[in-house]
């Protein structure tokens, strides 16, 4: 039987504790991979696990080194911004590997789908896989991503009755944001957008949502999900204005349905999600099923 291979490359921010890495790569050994980790999972400069020439050149030799069958991003933090014009995305299309990440690894996916039509994953870095006691949703929606041709995720939703399909696209909403007016941002036309984040005032996530909106990128889906934003640090001057407003304003202005709830986002329970395979979107009085197929899987 093939043994399967994993590489840990850091392509963002450095990991503050080396030990996560040795206790991903454990994880996946007791289960019978090989473990390939890079340099950039163990360098530090500045606030970034190395400088952007090594971690350019040990992203792209990772995502499309044939031998390993899955590239994990080790952590977000900051710094893909920095790497996008240093990659070549049609090679790391055509090696075909499964790539992971979340954060800020969600401008990887959004530039690999737009420079070369790349289907990469939204879900665990090393840090779930070094605690996978209280991460057993995270990591069983990311072995069923992997492994499976066909994936269905139910949740509890608020919003309106929907049946939609359409492109799945989307991830963190600052990233997204960020890559307005580049050639890294998709453009998706009757897409279904997921979006979440963290750490984001109420006001700061109406703003970047209402910049997707006047920008005309949210009128152009078919669906907007809407995941974990949590935590949302309260301001003094908030006066009761918190997420709940927030939808409510987007949903007066936005003819899309926009539905909440998506167990998705930076806290231990997420889904893993791909950016760019064929999706629909169902929901019926308060539950809903998200579903996709056409992404990379184990072969």
């Amino acid at each position: 039987m093939k043994v399967r291979r994993v590489g840990l490359v850091a392509p963002s921010g450095f990991l503050p504790d080396p030990g996560i890495a040795d206790r991903a790569a454990s994880f996946f050994t007791q289960r019978g991979w090989q473990v390939c980790a890079g340099e950039t999972v163990f360098a530090r400069e500045l606030r970034f696990a190395g400088p952007d020439e090594l971690r350019a050149a040990e992203l792209q030799r990772f995502a499309t080194d044939r031998s390993l069958d899955l590239v994990v991003a080790a952590r977000g933090g900051y710094g893909m911004s920095r790497l996008l014009d240093r990659l070549d995305f049609n090679a790391i299309r055509k090696a075909g590997r499964i790539l992971v990440g979340y954060s800020d690894f969600t401008a990887f996916g959004l530039a690999l789908l737009s420079r070369a039509g790349g289907i990469s994953l939204q879900g665990p870095s090393a840090a779930d896989f070094a605690s996978p006691g209280d991460r057993e949703l995270t990591l069983r929606s990311f072995f069923d991503a992997i492994e499976t041709r066909e994936v269905s995720i139910d949740f509890e939703a608020d919003g309106p009755d929907v049946d939609v399909r359409g492109r799945l696209w989307g991830g963190n909403l600052s990233m997204l944001c960020a890559l307005m007016g580049t050639p890294y941002l998709p453009r998706v036309r009757g897409g279904i957008l997921f979006l979440e984040d963290v750490n984001e005032a109420a006001y700061r996530i109406e703003r970047m949502l209402l910049q997707l909106l006047h920008a005309g990128i949210l009128q152009r889906q078919r669906a907007v999900v809407l995941g974990d934003f949590s935590p949302i640090p309260g301001m003094p001057n908030d006066n009761g204005f918190d997420l709940a407003a927030v939808v409510g304003h987007l949903r007066s202005m936005l003819v899309t349905p926009v539905l909440t709830g998506l167990p998705f986002g930076h806290g231990a329970r997420r889904v893993t999600l791909p950016i760019g395979a064929a999706g629909r979107l169902q929901a019926r009085a308060g539950r809903a099923s998200l579903s996709f197929r056409g992404h990379p899987v184990l072969k």
